[in-house]
């Protein structure tokens, strides 16, 4: 299977550069798998697909403020760094920018010399392994990164985002995620209430993002495409509520890719178990699903893993028909764009 097979033509205009408000006010595209029929709604429209008795599965990590801009000591050469993944108290693996030209050992300082970073080796995907340390009068490390860090929004977002808050789902509690999971950026607190109103469990889960999951496949082959490892947490309660579901005959609806490779990764026969830790579960066709029965999703970047995962709960070619159809109307695609609702 070819990664150029789910690539698609966007005219750069359809892109979102601004989120809109309110949040629920974006478009929704209903996708029904067993009809081919596809209606266009708005997203506050969502709780008319819910049903008394189904689960709604949203993740509730938080984004860190991740992009760090310092210097390095003695030539006023200014260095970014993005951290990706946490490996202890001190240690992440970070993103270097520009140009990755920083050796074993060298030094970074941000705000001043507040915070300092070593750089001890490579980490995948061109990443490296940074030691940070600071003054312990400054704080905690979170509280420096609140402080000197900044949020990382995606590349082909370029315009400035006034609210940082914006970027995170009103729901967002666990800070961990180097990316917003943006299928829940449309979620008011109203519209949530509107889904328990109704009888709708809500199953919350945990998973921080890492960069990798929004990485096109460059391999060629969909096969030989290696994903990178990300933290989840699935509790007790959530398996509850997910396999209450599935045992009385109704649906479980994973808000956004990261909720259903999380539900996944914790499926056994067609049920899921409560668990920790870090999964890199690589979903595309010929995947068989075990413990999802619907999906909302926001529209992804072409040959990316996001819209192979899309791809393998429906087909590759209705998907991309889908995608057809939403340059058409006008859809408005990626972190900040519209939504689908596929059932």
């Amino acid at each position: 299977m070819l990664a150029d097979d789910f690539s698609y033509d966007l005219p750069g205009d359809r892109i979102a550069q601004t989120p809109v408000e309110p949040r629920d006010s974006s478009r929704l595209m209903v996708c029904r798998r067993d009809s081919g029929a596809i209606g266009h709604r708005l997203f506050r429209d969502l709780p008319d697909y819910l049903e008394p008795g189904d689960t709604l599965v949203i993740n509730e990590s938080r984004v860190l403020p991740a992009r760090l801009i310092g210097h390095k000591p003695g030539t006023g050469g200014a260095v970014e760094l993005l951290l990706l993944k946490r490996l202890s108290l001190t240690r992440w693996e970070a993103l270097v920018r520009p140009g990755a030209r920083l050796r074993e050992g060298a030094a970074v300082e941000f705000g001043g010399g507040l915070l300092r970073a070593e750089i001890l080796g490579r980490a995948p995907g061109n990443a490296r392994v940074v030691d940070f340390s600071w003054d312990a009068s400054s704080g905690a490390f979170e509280r420096l990164l609140d402080r000197l860090g900044e949020m990382p929004l995606p590349p082909y977002i370029r315009e400035k985002l006034d609210d940082p808050e914006r970027y995170q789902t009103v729901y967002a509690k666990t800070s961990g995620s180097a990316a917003a999971p943006t299928a829940g950026l449309h979620f008011t607190s109203g519209l949530l209430q509107r889904v328990v109103d109704k009888g709708v469990g809500v199953a919350r889960v945990t998973l921080h993002v890492g960069l990798g999951t929004f990485r096109p496949v460059h391999s060629g082959e969909v096969e030989a495409h290696e994903m990178h490892e990300e933290y989840y947490e699935l509790s007790a309660d959530a398996a509850l509520k997910i396999n209450h579901a599935r045992e009385t005959n109704h649906r479980v609806v994973c808000v956004g890719t990261t909720s259903v490779r999380t539900v996944e990764s914790c499926a056994r026969g067609g049920r899921v178990v409560p668990s920790s830790g870090w999964t890199n579960i690589y979903i595309y066709p010929g995947y068989k699903y075990q413990a999802v029965d619907a999906m909302v999703t926001n529209f992804h970047l072409p040959k990316s893993t996001l819209l192979m995962l899309v791809s393998a709960f429906w087909t590759r070619e209705a998907a991309l028909d889908a995608y057809r159809l939403a340059v058409e109307e006008r859809y408005r695609f990626y972190s900040f764009g519209d939504a689908m609702l596929i059932l």
